[in-house]
């Protein structure tokens, strides 16, 4: 399939989740332990933090650099997106679950978006499987 095959609101989507990606992982990365108190943590790890950070970077940065791709590469980077996201979800949902830091509410905010965009990869991922008529 050719690269018009990849619907323009896919292609922004990766864009957004770009940008997202990009303004979290800056200040998660430059200042572990101010950011996430400031949100409510009771204690940080920056290595954890950073790790995460970095897992950012990749996954958006590659949103971006392969924006323009064809709908092959498309249907790897969405799977590796649905991958991300789940396990993040399943990650934070068994914090939340365990009481972890107090449950600060950023953190019920943090899994509401990681399942919002889970069912969109899932989405995506599912129409882009689809055979043309």
């Amino acid at each position: 399939m050719n690269n018009q095959s990849v619907p323009q609101s896919l292609r922004n989507w990766f864009v957004i989740h770009f940008i997202l990606d990009i303004v979290v992982a800056i200040p998660l990365m430059l200042a572990p332990e101010f950011s996430l108190k400031f949100l409510g943590w009771e204690t940080v790890d920056p290595f954890s933090t950073r790790v995460a950070a970095a897992a950012l970077f990749g996954i958006g940065t590659e949103s971006y650099l392969g924006r323009n791709s064809g709908s092959e590469a498309y249907k790897g980077m969405l799977n590796l997106k649905i991958i991300w996201s789940a396990s993040a979800v399943i990650g934070i949902g068994l914090s939340l679950l365990q009481g972890a830091q107090s449950n600060p509410p950023v953190a019920w905010g943090l899994l509401a978006i990681f399942v919002a965009f889970n069912f969109l990869w899932i989405y995506w991922r599912k129409r882009l499987a689809m055979p043309k008529i």
